[in-house]
């Protein structure tokens, strides 16, 4: 580890001192299914995420287990082309977008493949019947036995990359991992959530396949596990990528191998995106995240939260990094009321950028000039995506310096990015992939070709009223002492009332005094090398945090406290929250 750096790139949780109710490796596994599936009539559904290595996993059971019959899910699906031509109006022609629908599983079968072979399931009157891949619960909704094999999203996304898995119902290995990425998101991952939470309160067994060493745990073990996670703080695993514009700041301070051009990315707090790390005893399980919210979504969010949102985490942190890189594209994000017409969303990325580091010609662009012609920008922008000039986007948008500490709020509608030389904190509303980049400053992504631009989607959602003076007055460092006491002082910092996320910045040097009222936390250590996250009424453990770390506090955890650690005996330590206004104090 860097001698700077003490950021935990693999945050585990400890939910149990024994890994009594764990099985590692396919030997151990096949022989715990052996145990559980030993009656004389059996059905054994393993249901599997899109994007696990469905066949792997049929064929190591078969030659474990020794079914008598075996129904295999994939054997059911519609022709490709025919799903294709399901999908066709969800997913449109554009390279990014989708629109939000509600297509389930069932729709991808073939509707006299599934009669029959629901019709065997139910027939079956003696020994083993094996149901596996993607569905199996649907072809088998009473089985005997449930194993949920489930697989995190950064590792599909590594799979999508690598071109071992197609999309769901689809024969489309070669195709390009960012429109992989697009259909799993608008349909495969959505249809399967819908199963997958009507299954996590039941299934027998959890399935890790995020390697090729597979860990088996007990359903109620997981559970147990889970909702003790749903009354304390804790972290997601982060994950990290490159990109055209990313820098270097992160490979020091989160001790980063440099196996890559840059770092652009690191994805701290998107719990539909990251996973979660069990420990049990000397094992590690890794879930999806989303598993925590599907299961304890009262607990985790909040009553005001889960009746505004559901079973969504609306708040999102993650870390823009262009020290030593170039500007991020500059782009706006949809209102939302344009959102709800074309994509189906009911809610829109509000963000902030809050910088956690800043070179002397750090920057942000924000907001378009006082008095600039909105027919003339539009023109160039057009211009410059024809390949005509570049773009002179100083000559229209405000270009703020930026430096440590400072907070600038991007509602919805305000033409943005950052430039290069700032290491942002980015945090926004969670609505997914809708941002519209209107310039990407000529250059080429990763792959050697041009990323995509969509002006039309851009230009129709800038505000352009947002200029300097109420750039200056409404979005920049909006600080006001809201509390203080002996040893901390907290500050609202944002975001701008336009939004319904509101952030908080604490200073301290002693014991502060913090609470959720009832909805979810979102902090990051902005300030100070460790610090340590307690509970008054003991209800948890001493919970440490490390600089750049963001964690998440529960609404069920009601009163916690925040202090240095020794780490950071003797220094100032801040935090920076969010969390989701509902009168909070």
């Amino acid at each position: 580890m860097s001698p700077k750096s003490n950021y935990d790139k693999y945050p585990c949780i400890p939910v149990s001192t024994s890994a009594a109710n764990c099985w590692v490796g396919w030997r151990n596994i096949v022989d715990r299914l052996k145990l559980s599936s030993a009656a004389s009539r059996c059905t054994l559904a393993v249901e599997c995420y899109p994007g696990t290595f469905e066949e792997p996993i049929k064929d190591v059971l078969v030659e474990g287990l020794r079914p008598r019959g075996v129904v295999y899910t994939p054997d059911l699906l519609k022709a490709p082309n025919c799903v294709d031509k399901m999908l066709a109006e969800v997913l449109g022609d554009d390279p990014v977008f989708g629109r939000m629908n509600d297509i389930g599983l069932e729709a991808f079968f073939e509707a006299t493949k599934l009669y029959e072979a629901r019709q065997k399931v139910a027939s079956w009157h003696q020994g083993l019947l094996l149901v596996v891949g993607v569905g199996a619960a649907i072809v088998s909704p009473e089985s005997n036995l449930v194993v949920y094999a489930d697989l995190a999203r950064w590792e599909i996304q590594g799979r999508q990359r690598r071109n071992e898995i197609s999309n769901l119902g689809s024969d489309n290995f070669e195709e390009s991992p960012s429109l992989k990425y697009k259909r799993a998101f608008f349909v495969d991952w959505r249809a399967a959530d819908h199963l997958k939470k009507e299954l996590l309160p039941k299934a027998n067994f959890f399935l890790d396949t995020n390697s090729s060493r597979p860990k088996l745990v007990a359903g109620d073990c997981v559970r147990a596990g889970i909702k003790t996670v749903a009354s304390r703080p804790f972290r997601v695993v982060p994950y990290f990528d490159p990109g055209p514009w990313g820098g270097h700041w992160m490979e020091e301070v989160c001790d980063l191998p440099k196996d890559a051009p840059n770092h652009a990315w690191c994805f701290d707090c998107v719990p539909e995106e990251n996973s979660l790390l069990l420990g049990f005893g000397d094992q590690q399980i890794e879930l999806p995240a989303a598993d925590l919210i599907f299961l304890h979504p009262r607990e985790l969010l909040g009553e005001y939260i889960y009746g505004r949102f559901g079973a969504e985490f609306p708040i999102r942190f993650d870390f823009l990094d262009t020290m030593g890189g170039g500007n991020l594209s500059l782009q706006v994000h949809p209102r939302t009321e344009y959102i709800r017409q074309q994509f189906g969303m009911y809610y829109t990325q509000d963000e902030s950028y809050y910088l956690l580091d800043a070179g002397d010609d750090g920057s942000v662009y924000l907001g378009l000039k006082e008095g600039i012609d909105r027919q003339t920008m539009a023109r160039d922008l057009r211009l410059a995506q024809d390949g005509g000039p570049a773009f002179r986007a100083e000559t229209y948008v405000n270009k703020f310096p930026a430096k440590k500490h400072d907070h600038f709020l991007i509602p919805a509608g305000t033409i943005h990015c950052s430039g290069r030389n700032s290491m942002v904190l980015e945090i926004s509303a969670t609505p997914y992939i809708f941002t519209f980049k209107l310039w990407d400053w000529g250059r080429l992504g990763l792959n050697g070709t041009p990323r995509p631009i969509h002006l039309d989607h851009g230009i129709a959602n800038i505000a352009w009223n947002r200029q300097t003076n109420w750039v200056r007055t409404n979005l920049i460092n909006r600080v006001e002492c809201v509390d203080k006491g002996a040893g901390w002082t907290e500050e609202r910092t944002g975001l701008h009332e336009l939004e319904f996320i509101e952030t908080r910045r604490n200073w301290f040097t002693g014991k502060t005094p913090l609470d959720t009222h009832g909805t979810v936390n979102v902090l990051n250590l902005v300030e100070g090398r460790e610090a340590i996250v307690e509970s008054p009424k003991s209800v948890f453990d001493p919970f440490v945090v490390h600089y750049a770390e963001t964690f998440i506090v529960p609404a069920a955890v009601g009163a916690y406290t925040i202090r240095p650690g020794a780490a950071s005996e003797g220094s100032k330590c801040g935090t920076i929250k969010a969390f989701v206004r509902s009168g909070q104090k």
